[in-house]
Order: C-alpha cells, then structure tokens, then sequence
C-alpha cells in the first residue's frame, strides 16, 4: 500500500521518542498532531511526550512497521490542521461527533467518555449550582464539552451562566483556583487525572455523555492510513498492551472493550471496515 509522505521542515516536528523539538523529522514520517497539555492523553513531562495517546500511538506505530512523529498545536488548529492535510493524522482523546465527521475519518473508536462538572475543593457549590445562577463556567474552546454548555446553557437566559473560553484545561482548572470561574466542565478521565495529580478540585456532578473517541485522518483517508491505525489499534488491545497503558497514565479508570460503540452516522465505519473487518 503506497502512500504519499510528507517531508518535514527540520525543527518543525518532534521527535516520538526523543525530546519534545531537539530532534527533526524523518522524512518518511508521518505528522501526528497532539494537543501536548490534555493528561492523561498528551502531555510533555522532562521535555518528553507522555500519555495514553501517544504510548498508544508508538505501540501501532511499531506494530504495523510505520514511523510517527509528533507535532503539537493548540487545540482549536489541530482539526482544521487535519482536513487541510497539514498532518497526517490526530492522536488526541478526540470525541468522534457529527460535526467532525463532515471533514475527518476515525479510527474504530477505543475509548467512551462522560463530562464531569469540577469546582474548587473547598467550594460549596453543587452540580445544579455550579452550572447555573450567575455562576462563571471554563471549558475548552472547540471541544465537545464547550459545545454542550454553549448550546444547553449559556444559550438559555433563565439558567444565567457566564461561559469561558480557554486553550486547555491545565489553565481553566489554575484560573478556577485563583477564583475567576466557579466550575470547569472536562472529561471523565481528564477529571480524574486532576484529582490523582492532588490538584485542589472534586468532582461535583456527571454529565453522562456516552462520548466516543478515536484517531483521525484527513477526510478520504489519502495517505491510507486507516486499515493500518484499526488493525493496530486491535492488535495492541488483544495482546494486553493498551490495558498495560491506560493503567500506566490512568491507573483507575476502567479498561472497555474495543470496539466502543461505533455511531451509526460515521461513514468510515461501514463495512467492510479497514483493518477491522478485513
């Protein structure tokens, strides 16, 4: 299976196992893009990319004989980075939505997700009145978290929340410390990393999502990428790998079984399904 590769401008990428910009890219690589402050995905530690995604995404890598390197973006680029063909793929916890599916193709998904409503520590606030009443709530801008309360309740005068943007949610969760927003909104698994790293916040309430998550590629899969990434994906999880991972950067979330559920609008998904069906 031949696909075109992309040469990188020395400097521009990072390397996937090295440190984060001391090394350029193979040629033959191909460009993952990451959002490098979302624990327990992506994240840089001692100059170094960590996480779920990206140890997941080096164990397929090697798996099906491909090479990978790692580029970070904020968030709100690494989508329209994808469909313009500016990488190659997107290794995030990404929420496979209908909106997304209109410009990329996913991967089988591995991963579900709800959203759980975070306040300080010591607050008293509880999950009616943290997302409502005057109260200032941060998510990530671009995410399908900040979807949800834009549409549901920053939209609606008589609940009366201010909704904020941010990058990521290191800096949401630091500005609610500080006292400049009653809650944040995140994932399920970015929630629980907050707690297991002691940052002074709980979990008062869940917005049960059901989300589904995945790898990306360009819409059309040009490179033909995709059988690779599933059978990779499969491979990982049935050799006991992606659960040695998960408890690595998760330790107490719950493996589920891969496959999670594939919606039905996701056109890539149908059969004969690259890599899985085959």
């Amino acid at each position: 299976m031949k696909r075109r590769l992309r040469a990188l401008a020395a400097g521009a990428a990072f390397a996937a196992a090295g440190a984060v910009g001391t090394t350029s890219a193979a040629a033959d690589a191909l460009v993952a893009g990451v959002e490098a402050s979302f624990p327990p995905w992506a994240y840089v530690e001692d100059g170094e990319y960590k996480g779920i995604a990206i140890d997941a995404m080096r164990a397929i890598a090697e798996d099906q004989g491909m090479e990978v390197e790692f580029k970070d973006l904020p968030w709100p680029s690494l989508i329209p980075a994808l469909a313009k063909g500016r990488i190659d793929l997107l290794v995030t916890g990404l929420n496979i939505t209908q909106e997304r599916n209109e410009v990329l193709d996913f991967s089988i998904p591995w991963w579900e997700n709800d959203d759980e409503v975070l306040v300080a520590e010591d607050s008293d606030l509880n999950v009616v009145t943290a997302l409502c009443c005057g109260a200032t709530v941060g998510a990530q801008g671009g995410a399908t978290q900040f979807q949800w309360l834009e549409d549901n309740l920053a939209a609606n005068d008589d609940v009366g929340i201010t909704l904020r943007s941010y990058e990521d949610y290191v800096t949401a969760v630091e500005d609610m410390g500080a006292g400049r927003l009653d809650a944040v909104v995140t994932s399920t698994d970015t929630a629980e990393d907050f707690i297991a790293k002691d940052r002074p916040v709980k979990i008062v309430g869940t917005i049960q999502q059901n989300q589904p998550q995945a790898l990306a590629v360009e819409k059309g899969d040009p490179n033909e990428i995709l059988g690779k990434l599933n059978a990779g994906i499969m491979n990982i999880y049935e050799s006991g790998q992606w659960a040695e991972i998960v408890k690595e950067y998760s330790p107490q979330s719950t493996i589920r079984s891969i496959p999670t559920t594939m919606p039905d609008y996701v056109d890539a998904y149908e059969e004969p399904i690259p890599g899985y069906s085959d």
